[in-house]
């Protein structure tokens, strides 16, 4: 009788990052990814200790993805925002892994190449290195947020969507003046979370280098 296929560890994170396409990571588990495979959880466990570990794997996959055929070219602040727009843009194709990002810490290679570029980046930047490691984590702390948020956008059904903007409507067109006057007032003007959420990033990211710079020209 002839045994199971041997999956390598590759085609298990493609088949993983292929399920995580239309359902979470809470609901997904190593049980179901085996069955989708023809195999048992026991032969995956080879592969990956625990579905902690399997994620940070895809998650970190997404990053390589994302870093593919990227170049060092302009200034640190130009090579940020292309790196900070590279991965937002692997992750809107991979919604699910996003907050898998953000969850779960990775120490794979896409992590430490995108580690790399942004410290560099800094360094090039004229932040002294002494002020590096936290300038580093503010700014990952910052895309990781914005980029989990903007994904998270992306998994909501057009129905969904439809029904968010019509409560979105009701509650502030409808907003009594009395008790909520400043909304009132801005009612007609005020936007959605979910509308032009490529110019607010920039413009977020970009008033994060914006201190950046300025403390670089203080010190």
């Amino acid at each position: 009788m002839a045994g199971r296929r041997r999956w390598s560890t590759e085609e298990i994170l493609d088949a993983a990052a292929e399920l995580l396409r239309t359902e979470d990571a809470d609901a997904f588990s190593v049980r179901r990814l085996a069955a989708v495979l023809g195999t048992d959880s026991s032969s995956l466990y080879r592969h990956f200790r625990s579905k902690t570990e399997l994620l940070r794997a895809v998650a970190d996959r997404t990053l390589l993805t994302a870093l593919d055929g990227y170049r060092l070219e302009g200034d640190w602040r130009a090579r940020l925002t292309t790196l900070a727009l590279r991965i937002r843009d692997a992750f809107a194709r991979q919604p699910q892994l996003a907050a898998v990002w953000g969850r779960y810490a990775s120490s794979g290679a896409g992590s430490r190449l995108v580690m790399e570029e942004v410290l560099q980046a800094l360094r090039a930047a004229g932040v002294p290195d002494e002020e590096i490691p936290a300038r580093y984590h503010r700014l990952a702390v910052l895309l990781v947020a914005l980029i989990s948020s903007d994904a998270g956008i992306g998994t909501v059904t057009p129905e969904e969507r439809e029904q968010g903007l019509e409560l979105f409507r009701v509650a502030v067109l409808g907003a009594d003046p009395e008790r909520f006057p400043a909304l009132a007032h801005f009612a007609r003007d005020v936007r959605p979370l979910s509308a032009d959420r490529r110019a607010a990033f920039e413009d977020i990211l970009d008033a994060h280098l914006d201190r950046i710079e300025a403390a670089v020209a203080r010190g």
